[in-house]
């Protein structure tokens, strides 16, 4: 992700949950007409939409049904904040999914429901 996503944009990521990852690789390569790299950490396989100059995504297996809670999920960019923001979203009538984790090198997230039901994740290059 770039500097100027970190900064300046809301919608930092997405992940998009797929049940046949070469097959949605395939989907999205020619419909967006972009490079979808398949790739691998450990045992973890999923699929990278090309994103030099822009936000980006990945396509992320999942065995679960997709739909309202296992749907797209976006990253919301709280650069410098992420704990705090995380203690807020009970204090407003959200639901924090999953605590702040680490991300490998791509920074920190915590996963959340707002306050009408949204399954989001809160992001950030630190756990600050």
């Amino acid at each position: 992700m770039s500097d100027l996503n970190t900064r300046h944009n809301r919608a930092v990521w997405f992940d998009i949950p797929v049940t046949d990852l070469a097959r949605a690789c395939a989907f999205y390569r020619s419909v967006l007409a972009i490079e979808v790299s398949q790739e691998r950490v450990g045992q973890f396989q999923f699929g990278v939409l090309a994103h030099d100059q822009g936000n980006g995504g990945c396509l992320v297996p999942t065995e679960a049904p997709i739909g309202d809670r296992a749907g797209v999920l976006l990253y919301l960019n709280v650069e410098g904040r992420l704990r705090d923001a995380v203690a807020q979203v009970s204090a407003l009538g959200g639901t924090v999914l999953e605590p702040v984790h680490p991300l490998g090198p791509h920074g920190y997230r915590a996963l959340i429901l707002d306050s009408e039901g949204n399954r989001l994740a809160l992001h950030a290059g630190s756990d600050a």
